[in-house]
Parts: C-alpha cells; structure tokens; sequence
C-alpha cells in the first residue's frame, strides 16, 4: 500500500465514502460537507447503523438477566462483540475486555478501582506533558485521595517524550503508574509504546495506555505491547457514541475491587456481605449499552475488512501533502514532529487570526475542523498557546478535501489579515 502514490491510495479509500450517507450532506445550500474533525468523533457506515437498527427491531432485551428467546439472542450478539474487541486488539481473553463508556470512563476505572487500592503516599504517577484531560485528571483525583504524586514526563520542543528525561524520573523515586498516550490527539506524535513500556517495567512500575487515537487507525496487540491497561472509545472508530473498552491484564483484574456496585456485577447480596461476579461482568454494574456494543462488534468488522494499515497508510499520505501545504502559507505553525513521525492529523496556529475565527471561516465553507485546547490545556501551555485549530483525517477522506482545505485557510486567513 506505502508503495502506491497518493492518488492511487486515495482512489481505492474513496470507494468507502458510499457507506457514508452524511458524508453527501449539504452544511448549507451549495456547500458540501467536508469533513475533518475525526479525532474528536468519526462518522458511522451504513453497517454499524444496520446492526443497531436490527438490535432494536428484531432481540431488543437486556442481557445476561433473561432465559426467553429475546435475551438469549441478545446476549450472545453483545458477547460477540466482547470476543470481535479481543481479536481486534490481541488480548488473550474476552475476560480481559471490559466494556465501558467511552475512554475516559476506562481510565477512570483504572484510576479507581487500582489506583485507590494500591497507591500510597509516596508514590509517584508519571503522566506526559501530551496526555489528553481524560489520562490527567482521574490520576490527580486518585493522588488526592491516596497522598501520591502525579510527576509530568517533559516532551521535546518538536512534541516527543524526552527519553532520557523518562528514565531519570523511573529511576529517581517509587513510580508505581506510567499514563500514557499511544497517539497525542493534539500532536499527532505516535509514540514508541512498546519502548516506553519496557522501560516502566524495568522500573517496576504499571502503564496504562490511551488508544483513543490509536485503535482506530492502526493495528494494535496489547500483548506485543505488554500494556497492563489499554483503553479507547467507539465513537471514534465508526461505532456509536456511550460504547467504550478497556483492556487489562487478567491478573491485574481479578486482583482489583468493582468500581461501581449494582446489578449483573455481584455473585451472591446478602446484608451481611456480597461477593463479586467474575471478570468481566465484575466491572460491568448496570444494563450495559448494548446497542453500542453491538455496534462496535460491527465497527470493527467493517474497519478489519479495510485493514488497519491500509487506513493508516492513507491517512499519513493525506497528513504528509496536507502539511506540505500549510507550511507554504505564511504565518502557519505547526505542532508535533514531522509528517512521517505522526497519525492523520495536525494542530495549527494561524498568525493574526484565532483559532476560534479560523474554524468559523472554515465552517462558512462546509469544512468542519475542531479549535481550542482539545482537552489538552497544559500542552497547550506548554507550547505558549491558547488555542490551536486541528485538522484530522479518517479513510473516507480524499486528496480533493486535503487540498480544499489549505485553499479555504489560505483564503480565511487573508481575510482576517489584509
């Protein structure tokens, strides 16, 4: 596929948009929608909205709970798609997949349900100056209740983990938890995770990953990666929204308490105790989202049927040109390391104009992109920036968009600086 030229790359993705009906909008008459805003959520194919429509008008019924046709049929569409998670991320067990609500709830898990039972004062969290809000702020909420440090790990100036800073900080105090991202969703870095989690275990220390921006662009096997937890959510991989996972470690799993109590995660309530369900129902309290979870299940079969590195392959062919582009216009800065070092996406500044200004003008002309500090705010401060606009491409994305693009902030940026 990395053989192909652009045109041809793009050419073979572009029969996938049909799947798409959204993607054939108008944002107003005369103005197609262009869409690049897929790192804050991606659209969903004809197949993930089948798969949810069919759930609900043909086994709709909670699952686990009922012995009639209804829940069976259910149960076990919900259980394949637990199994369709395991294969697609290399876990060794559907015991090791936990469904929860989106990444950020995973991490939160982790933070609570390990964190609060093993953390102690003293101890210390490295968590890298790219982390996205949702692998910061569960970690300084468990620090706050258990006395531990959270303990940032430095980046370089062209947005990679200092290395060598990395391994003072294992090496320099009791470091029981690494969090760190698998792709910023701000840089677009793509860390060398396997690297950086050997060097946590030499340490003796956890890592939990974010995959956020990872599993849907690229393949992943948790176990070649020998991550001890791994998180990412659906709604970025063209499953619904309120559907998420997380991956642990069977050991590291069955060692910890629930997070939340309830339903479908007890083995036997009585007044004077209660015993747990076995993995993965343990963490599972409540009537799951199955509808998502089924609409994962079809996600990723649609999403395998492309192939991982053909997706990937793509995006970094459009990220490539789309960067050679904006680097011709004056007053553009970029973050991250270069094109061949990173995922689809970029984060800009745009000198004279705001981000906030240049993603309006953008939006005039049917193109979405995100503009802010994409919960990424001590990155941002990082870098002396408020604000940065972020473009993010997915498969469905084509060359014609790329260019269209750097033309429409080519244009808005001559508007606001004339």
């Amino acid at each position: 596929m990395s053989s192909l030229s652009l045109e041809q790359i793009t050419r073979q993705m572009a029969v996938y948009r049909a799947d798409f009906p959204i993607l054939a909008q108008m944002v107003r008459p005369n103005v197609p929608l262009v869409y690049l805003d897929n790192a804050a959520t991606t659209q969903k194919p004809l197949a993930v909205l089948h798969a949810v429509e069919e759930y609900y008008t043909r086994m709709n019924a909670n699952v686990h709970r009922g012995v009639h046709t209804f829940s069976e049929k259910a149960t076990a569409a919900y259980e394949a798609a637990r199994d369709a998670v395991r294969d697609f991320i290399g876990a060794a067990s559907s015991r090791e997949i936990i469904f929860t609500r989106n990444a950020t709830e995973a991490i939160n898990l982790v933070a609570n349900a390990w964190g609060l039972a093993n953390l102690r004062a003293g101890d210390q969290i490295l968590v890298s100056e790219m982390e996205h809000h949702a692998n910061i702020v569960p970690w300084q909420l468990a620090a706050e209740r258990t006395g531990a440090q959270i303990v940032p790990i430095p980046i370089t100036d062209d947005g990679h983990i200092d290395q060598d800073a990395y391994q003072q900080l294992l090496a320099s105090g009791p470091v029981r938890m690494v969090a760190l991202t698998h792709v910023s969703n701000v840089l677009g870095t793509i860390n060398p995770i396997e690297r950086l989690i050997q060097m946590a275990h030499a340490a003796g220390a956890l890592v939990t990953v974010d995959g956020a921006q990872s599993t849907p662009h690229m393949p992943i096997n948790v176990r070649t990666m020998d991550a001890d937890f791994f998180a990412f959510s659906g709604h970025k991989l063209c499953a619904p929204t309120g559907i998420g996972v997380l991956y642990g470690k069977r050991a590291l799993l069955e060692a910890m308490p629930p997070f939340l109590g309830g339903g479908s995660m007890i083995d036997r309530v009585t007044f004077a105790k209660t015993t747990y369900a076995d993995l993965p129902q343990r963490f599972e309290a409540g009537t799951p989202n199955i509808s998502g979870a089924i609409g994962l299940g079809a996600a990723i079969a649609y999403l395998r049927n492309i192939g991982l590195e053909a997706i990937h392959a793509h995006e970094q062919a459009l990220i490539r040109h789309t960067m050679a582009g904006l680097a011709e216009l004056d007053g553009v800065r970029m973050y991250g390391p270069s094109a061949d070092q990173r995922a689809g996406l970029v984060a800009f500044t745009v000198r004279g104009v705001h981000a906030h200004d240049l993603s309006a003008g953008l939006d005039r002309a049917g193109i979405a992109v995100r503009a802010g500090h994409h919960c990424a705010m001590p990155l941002h401060e990082k870098f002396g920036i408020a604000a940065s606009t972020r473009v993010s491409f997915y498969f469905y994305n084509t060359l014609e968009e790329a260019d269209y693009f750097v033309r429409t902030v080519a244009e808005v940026q001559r508007f606001f600086t004339r």
